[in-house]
């Protein structure tokens, strides 16, 4: 995976509000997802073709169409390696306190 791409890609509030879409309704064509933004068809093309190199938005050609979909596979790659080792720890604590004032509350109305 090439992590500067990604984040590059989701630096961009634009390509951001492409990806919330495609999460909405995957597989939109390009026409579809220019529909109620403030970009031209060009900018939105090339908005995807960031976000298809950093493999956030795969494509699938039938016809003449070419329909846009999702990938999160990056964003949960990202998510693993830079925050889920950073709050492993602390929702390990949180499970831990939330155990131990259970047991205590049990132990209370018994």
């Amino acid at each position: 995976m090439n992590t500067d791409a990604v984040f590059k890609a989701l630096a961009d509030p634009s390509r951001r509000k492409l990806l919330d879409r495609l999460f909405e309704d995957n597989g939109q064509r390009l026409t579809e997802l220019c529909v109620g933004l403030r970009m031209t068809r060009q900018a939105v093309s090339k908005h995807l073709g960031i976000l298809e190199r950093a493999n956030l938005v795969a494509t699938l050609k039938r016809g003449r169409d070419k329909e846009h979909y999702l990938n999160p596979v990056p964003i949960h790659e990202i998510a693993e390696r830079w925050i889920g080792k950073y709050e492993r720890g602390r929702l390990r604590a949180l499970h831990d306190l939330k155990n131990k004032l259970e047991s205590k509350l049990e132990s209370k109305e018994k």
